[in-house]
């Protein structure tokens, strides 16, 4: 089946005639780990675009760490094999020391995040390890592509199955890397839990947003008395035509969503200078 993409005339329209250069130098991390499945599969697939593979990522699992920098302590980085780094820090830990350190004499091209077990979908963006690794990247000028896989239920481990990602991935990043990218801008991508021969296409759709009012404090208590607790998150909001990355996983497409970088609330900006013009 080959894919096919749905409310995307804005970001296909400019990217007839590009082609891929083969020669790129790519960057691979996550927020899973160096040792994750999802990483791995992530070169695999990226091996069918060039041979200039890097992978600098956090040596353990940093989940929702979000864009945070270490700056407390000394980071560390090991070298596990040619072109292969492990970093003690956070995933924006490791795009700086692959930008500023390991790839210091030749910058990547491109930098890929992922692919990461779980959504990252709506707000969960903020909170990710993995987009935020590509937000770095955007940052410093790279072509950046945030990849992760949604898993249908909770629980299940290291038994996520990446059988989407390893379907739907190629087709999705070739079509991407085909077109210019804005600057200050990313792309993240999710792919829905379901048999890849189940999945109804790829749908560009906007941020969306979960009933935050709806969220779960779940207590539980030690075996020593002791309570600790777990935050579940809210259901989706839906919006009229479905537009929105929630719902278009939800409906079993892969969701292709262009972020930026600049957060400004531009509608405010007039009401407010006029309020403070003094």
């Amino acid at each position: 089946m080959l894919p096919k993409w749905r409310n995307s005339e804005s970001l296909l329209r400019p990217c007839g005639g590009t082609t891929i250069d083969t020669r790129m130098r790519i960057l691979l991390t996550n927020d899973d780990g160096v040792h994750a499945s999802g990483l791995k599969l992530l070169e695999e697939i990226a091996r069918r675009f060039s041979d200039d593979i890097w992978v600098v990522a956090p040596a353990e699992e940093q989940s929702g760490t979000g864009h945070s920098l270490t700056l407390t302590r000394p980071i560390r980085l090991r070298r596990l094999g040619e072109r292969r780094f492990a970093v003690a820090g956070t995933p924006t830990d490791a795009v700086l020391m692959a930008l500023f350190h390991v790839m210091k004499d030749a910058r990547p091209d491109v930098i890929l995040s992922g692919i990461n077990r779980g959504a990252n979908l709506a707000e969960d963006v903020t909170y990710s390890g993995t987009v935020s690794a590509a937000m770095e990247g955007a940052l410093a000028g790279v072509r950046s592509i945030a990849l992760s896989q949604v898993y249908a239920r909770e629980g299940m481990g290291d038994t996520v199955p990446f059988a989407p990602a390893e379907a739907w991935a190629e087709p999705v990043l070739r079509q991407l890397l085909e077109c210019p990218t804005p600057p200050g801008t990313l792309v993240n991508i999710n792919f829905p839990p379901l048999p890849p021969e189940d999945v109804r296409g790829i749908r560009v759709a906007r941020q969306g947003i979960r009933d935050y009012g709806r969220t779960r404090i779940v207590q539980r208590t030690d075996p020593r008395g002791y309570d600790y607790y777990w935050f579940g998150l809210g259901p989706t909001v839906e919006t009229p035509g479905h537009t929105t990355d929630l719902e278009a996983v939800a409906d079993g497409y892969v969701s292709v969503t262009p972020l930026h970088l600049d957060l400004t609330h531009e509608s405010s900006l007039q009401t407010l200078s006029e309020r403070f013009r003094g």
